[in-house]
């Protein structure tokens, strides 16, 4: 009997010892960039905004884009978003599961994929002057075909964002702050999976841009949604999941970034 619990507890002991704790599994990529390069040719002098990016991201991360101006941040995004065409390589996004190349969507697919999938905020708000806020904000369902919903959920996104009482007023009377924030909500109603930022803070004040993008944060992470945000603020690279920089067409980490340009 004392030799068989012995046996039991050696074997017990040597699975113990072998187990490893499992490791969390990577979420879904939701981003590739394949050999992304754009390069523009003026006066027969060419100019590579972007070399030979490969990288890829993943549902739920806030990556933070950093780069000094004219280092090609929004050019990214541009690509990303199906506005731009690359020179050479690809952006594949994940649609339903399934990866879909950009370059291999006509313009009119392009449209109606980022229409589907893709939330955008600008640094200049770019609202529609003569739309009010709640108009502002559901035009996105409105371009899907979503009329029926439109108005309950463009509503209690601007409850959300502290702005559910203003719904009939037009941009011009709101501050910088509340149309950004009247753009945030226009980036999340048709609920897509990934939301670009092109340096969205950039045009307020310090107290105004730590406010938006708190909110901006909230309401991205709460809802599992891709945050990919463009800014040359090294303050915001402290609250995101991964930080690279664009130097000189190149994608480099935060780390290795800080390693080559130290001393």
């Amino acid at each position: 009997m004392i030799a068989a619990t012995q046996a039991t507890e050696a074997r017990d002991t040597a699975i113990g010892a072998n187990h490893q704790p499992e490791t969390p599994a990577r979420p879904p990529m939701l981003i590739r960039l394949e050999g992304l390069t754009k390069a523009y040719t003026e006066a027969g002098v060419t100019r590579t905004i972007l070399n030979a990016l490969d990288r890829e991201f993943y549902t739920g991360e806030f990556v933070c884009l950093l780069g000094k101006s004219g280092s090609g941040k929004s050019t990214l995004l541009n690509l990303i978003f199906g506005i731009d065409a690359p020179t050479a390589g690809d952006v594949i996004i994940a649609e339903g599961g399934q990866p879909v190349r950009l370059t291999a969507l006509s313009e009119h697919e392009r449209t109606l994929f980022r229409r589907r999938n893709i939330g955008i905020v600008f640094q200049f708000f770019n609202l529609i002057p003569t739309l009010t806020v709640l108009e502002n904000v559901t035009q996105p369902l409105e371009l899907l075909g979503r009329n029926r919903e439109a108005r309950q959920r463009g509503q209690a996104l601007l409850d959300r964002v502290g702005l559910g009482n203003r719904h009939g007023a037009y941009p011009d009377k709101l501050s910088g702050g509340e149309q950004q924030r009247v753009a945030i909500a226009r980036a999340l109603v048709h609920d897509p999976r990934l939301i670009l930022a092109d340096e969205p803070t950039g045009n307020l004040d310090e107290d105004t841009g730590d406010t938006v993008l708190a909110l901006l944060l909230e309401l991205t992470r709460d809802a599992g949604k891709t945050l990919f945000m463009a800014t040359h603020a090294p303050e915001v690279a402290r609250l995101a999941d991964r930080v690279l920089h664009l130097d000189h067409g190149h994608l480099v980490s935060d780390q290795a970034w800080q390693e080559t340009h130290s001393g």
